[in-house]
């Protein structure tokens, strides 16, 4: 990555994440089984072919990954199949080929509840808080899963968020597009999670909330959580990004460093405008 605002941003401070597991929480709903799987990136969709129900498939061959203090970032023309491949690593689609590993396991059975006690956090696009609760309800929400002393989260959250802090008692459907992803990011968080995944976390926001957002994306990668995340403003994406995917039509089209994306003059034309 290259110089500037986004460097030197490795951690430091682990205790937003949960790098030993989930503790005693009991998953919402059990299914399937995992399975030990050495070697790889921390988090990966590996060769993910499939798509919604009985449908046609969407994802073609198609992998998807995170390490360890990486942000990573799939970027893609409308219809690419970018939420498609989120939402597979985290288990809402049926892969028809493929595996999906996480901190040295296969958990390609295993249902999204399960993927969230195993650590996995996913803030979707649309429908992400509880509109009307007040934002401390919704991230006391975030801690569902947990039976541990959840204050001190919720401190550092309110600190990472200081806008959340003033308006804890107000309704989340109150506040504005970019406070409201605010209070979906830090209800992820609630749960300690091993892994962060983020579903257009900018979508329809100003550019001025959008680089704050992606400001505080960083500060959330600071603390060495690791970041997959989706976006439409690809170029703005790729500027934050240890890695990034170009996917078109469900396939992997591109794949390397954001600066080497940013530097491809066939990623900058047909991605990048120019």
């Amino acid at each position: 990555m290259s110089s500037g605002k986004y460097d030197d941003r490795g951690n430091k401070d682990l205790s937003l994440g949960n790098a030993r597991g989930m503790g005693t929480a009991t998953p919402v709903k059990q299914g399937g089984k995992s399975f030990p799987s050495t070697g790889g990136p921390f988090l990966a969709g590996e060769n993910m072919t499939g798509g919604y129900g009985a449908g046609p498939d969407i994802l073609h061959d198609c992998t998807i990954a995170v390490d360890r203090g990486e942000i990573a970032v799939i970027v893609g023309p409308n219809g690419a199949g970018k939420s498609t491949g989120m939402k597979a690593v985290f288990g809402m689609l049926n892969l028809r080929q493929g595996h999906v590993k996480l901190d040295g396991e296969d958990i390609t059975q295993l249902s999204p509840q399960d993927r969230v006690a195993k650590g996995m956090g996913f803030v979707p696009q649309t429908s992400n808080i509880f509109t009307s609760m007040t934002v401390q309800e919704n991230l006391e929400m975030g801690a569902f899963i947990r039976t541990d002393d959840i204050r001190p989260t919720m401190e550092q959250i309110y600190d990472l968020f200081p806008i959340l802090r003033d308006k804890r008692n107000q309704a989340a459907g109150e506040l504005s597009g970019g406070q409201r992803q605010q209070v979906a990011v830090g209800r992820a968080l609630m749960t300690k999670p091993k892994v962060l995944m983020l579903d257009e976390p900018t979508a329809g926001v100003s550019p001025i909330v959008m680089d704050e957002l992606f400001d505080r994306i960083i500060e959330v990668a600071r603390t060495g959580i690791p970041i997959l995340m989706v976006e439409q403003n690809a170029r703005q994406a790729l500027e934050i990004a240890d890695k990034g995917y170009v996917l078109v039509q469900g396939r992997n089209a591109f794949t390397g460093t954001g600066q080497e994306l940013l530097a491809d003059p066939d990623v900058r034309k047909s991605f990048l405008g120019g």
